[in-house]
């Protein structure tokens, strides 16, 4: 599994600043129905769900909000770089400026799972996110956590 089948560069945003939890999940809905062609609201409704069972802030300023939605074929993801960090109830308090939100089917058991893991251990990446943080172009984005698999492996 690599990023580059979860994660397409139009699913790759970033946004001035966000005012709350919810607004966020909202504009993650839109990238998604827009992107994977999805129903925002349920995608929207399936991250609240998941994040009332305990906040998907993993600290460092990044979150990793995910969902199991019908509707799927296979995981898919979406990334946001936030100018103005977000209060998100990260486990160390820090407010959270990386978004990497997944998408798998109902029934797609341990491929949810392969692909959290994945996108758990680039994002713990220091030197990826700093590179994030840096640029300001989607594209760039998308190569920075698309390559870092590439780079690795060889």
């Amino acid at each position: 599994m690599e990023l580059s089948n979860i994660l397409t560069p139009d699913a790759v945003r970033i946004i001035g600043q966000v005012t709350s939890k919810k607004r966020l999940f909202q504009k993650l809905g839109e990238i998604v129905a827009s992107t994977y062609d999805l129903d925002a609201a349920t995608a929207v409704e399936a991250l609240q769900n998941r994040e009332s069972l305990g906040p998907t802030g993993v600290g460092h300023g990044v979150a990793l909000p995910h969902a199991r939605i019908s509707g799927l074929d296979k995981v898919v993801g979406a990334f946001l770089r936030i100018e103005k960090p977000l209060d998100f109830d990260a486990v160390d308090r820090q407010p959270v400026d990386l978004v990497f939100t997944l998408f798998a089917p109902l029934d797609s058991g341990v491929e949810h799972l392969k692909a959290l893991a994945l996108v758990s251990r680039t994002m713990r990446d220091s030197t990826i996110c700093t590179k994030l943080r840096a640029n300001s172009d989607p594209v760039t984005l998308h190569a920075l956590l698309t390559d870092s698999q590439t780079t690795k492996a060889a």
